[in-house]
């Protein structure tokens, strides 16, 4: 699967220049969780080290839980048997926002789409998955997760984000004061960094500059699936957006929201945000390429 995100770093660091070894500046690059993934950190080498295998080894841990690509994952095995017992405490909590996101959002953000996407990816009947789609199904406690029958659950439109905030408070943990997790989505401890805010189509649409927050961005028609927008709309909102980007104080947040606003109007959406918990702010990008504050 193509990374759907299409956010740039525009500059990692926007600071004084650095020297020395107390002011080093690490970055460091890898593939995880079907995306890109890459760490910018400030700091002298005897923190930025252990910080930075601390923080791969915590996303190494959150994709054992979380990836759809491991069979032997928390969530693979959930989609697969209709149940877990005893599921991470992870998995729970990641759950219960995205509850907490699909009220928010009047029903936008569902990840119980899966049935739909797979059926569209495999060029198969999509009438029986689309009737499966529904958060109504799905029954989440701290002993137990339970699909309704035929259901399974894709957290590709918070996971990233989740995972991202994770990893940042791992580098926190390790006393850094400046750094820069990109999962797909941005966390920045300290600042500024200045990011770019991209459109499949129109191109460079916007900058963000983040200190101490997170940006996120979706572009529905970054890749399809089956000839359908990969961020699927069973409930006939209506796509309205070239690209949604949301600046919030999670990646969680900002992940789950910049999904779902893209079957937000601009009313609809600005109700969201109204009701969205701490200080959000979304621009999004039309279909003729003009850049909206939502």
């Amino acid at each position: 699967m193509r990374r759907r995100r299409v956010l740039t770093i525009l500059a990692a660091v926007a600071a004084a220049p650095l020297a020395g070894p107390v002011a080093a500046l690490a970055q460091d690059r890898r593939i995880a969780l079907g995306a890109e993934t890459s760490l910018t950190l400030v700091g002298p080498h005897e923190r930025t080290g252990p910080a930075r295998a601390a923080a791969w080894a915590e996303l190494d841990r959150i994709g054992r839980i979380f990836s759809l690509y491991d069979p032997e994952s928390a969530l693979s095995r959930l989609n697969r048997d209709g149940v877990l017992e005893s599921p991470p405490p992870e998995l729970v909590s990641l759950l219960s926002l995205a509850g907490d996101l699909h009220r928010l959002t009047g029903g936008r953000f569902d990840p119980s789409v899966q049935p739909l996407w797979q059926a569209l990816a495999r060029g198969g009947d999509t009438a029986a998955p689309r009737a499966r789609v529904g958060w109504d199904g799905i029954g989440i406690s701290a002993e137990r997760i339970l699909l309704r029958p035929g259901q399974a659950l894709t957290l590709n439109g918070i996971a990233q984000g989740y995972a991202t905030d994770r990893v940042t408070a791992v580098l926190a943990d390790h006393g850094l004061t400046r750094a820069l997790v990109d999962i797909g989505e941005f966390r920045a401890i300290g600042g500024p960094f200045r990011i770019g805010l991209s459109d499949p189509s129109a191109g460079l649409a916007g900058r963000v500059t983040l200190d101490n927050r997170a940006v996120a961005t979706s572009s529905p028609g970054a890749m399809t699936v089956g000839g359908e927008a990969h961020i699927l709309d069973p409930s006939g909102f209506g796509r309205h957006w070239s690209t949604v980007s949301v600046v919030a104080e999670t990646a969680t947040l900002a992940d789950g929201l910049s999904t779902a606003l893209c079957l937000a109007g601009a009313d609809a959406a600005r109700a969201i945000l109204r009701r969205a918990p701490g200080d959000v702010v979304a621009r999004a990008v039309t279909s003729d390429g003009d850049l909206v504050t939502l």
